[in-house]
Parts: C-alpha cells; sequence; structure tokens
C-alpha cells in the first residue's frame, strides 16, 4: 500500500491555495494532498469530534463495513452512514465498489492560523 499524506488548511484566500497546489503537482516526488476550508466556520462545521473519531477509526484498517465502523465508534449506524457520506465528499474517506469504507491517509496534518483582524 502506498502512503498517502494530507494536508488540510485554513487559506481564506482560495486563489492563493489553488496556485500552492499547482507548484506542487510539478513536483518529481509525491508532495501529499490538500484539503482547504477558507472559514474557520467552514472548517469546524464539516469535521466535527464525532467525524474525526469516524477518520481515526478507519485510518490504517483497510476497508470496513459501515455496520463494522459504527460498531467501533459505538455509534448508530444510520448517523456514521449520513456521517461518512460527508468525510467522503471531503475526501476523507472513500468508499469501496463493495459498499466498504476506507481512510486513504497513513498521516493527516492540519495547518491552521487564525489572526486577529
Amino acid at each position: 500500500m502506498t502512503q498517502r499524506n494530507l494536508t488540510i488548511t485554513l487559506q481564506p484566500d482560495w486563489k492563493t491555495a489553488i496556485r500552492a497546489v499547482g507548484v506542487a503537482a510539478k513536483a518529481d516526488a509525491y508532495q501529499g494532498e490538500v484539503l482547504n476550508f477558507e472559514t474557520p466556520a467552514q472548517f469546524f462545521g464539516q469535521l466535527s469530534e464525532k467525524r474525526w473519531d469516524i477518520v481515526r477509526a478507519a485510518q490504517g484498517q483497510g476497508e470496513m463495513s459501515v455496520r463494522e465502523l459504527a460498531r467501533v465508534v459505538d455509534r448508530d449506524v444510520k448517523r456514521v452512514h449520513d456521517d461518512i457520506v460527508i468525510l467522503a465528499k471531503l475526501g476523507l474517506l472513500e468508499r469501496n465498489e463493495g459498499g466498504g469504507v476506507s481512510c486513504p491517509y497513513t498521516s493527516m496534518h492540519i495547518d491552521m492560523y487564525l489572526q486577529a483582524p
């Protein structure tokens, strides 16, 4: 399994974020992947504590069924499924052909800098 790395950034200027990703894409070696949020509200609105629990439980485990993942995080299957839909849209989890779920990243880094206006 190849190691994939994700950096989550908070960059209000989305054009700058896209330029940085473009520069990294030109590198010869794998530079990792980036998920950018424009505001802290957007970040915290999408990535709640319970959703992070799902990501952490799936990380490094290979393919898991939704039911198995719900059992690991000790939550209702329906609610876990709803969170998986959002996490998959963000790219933090991947849905597999057999209906299972996996976290493709071996490491994740959150790069967030907040400054008073």
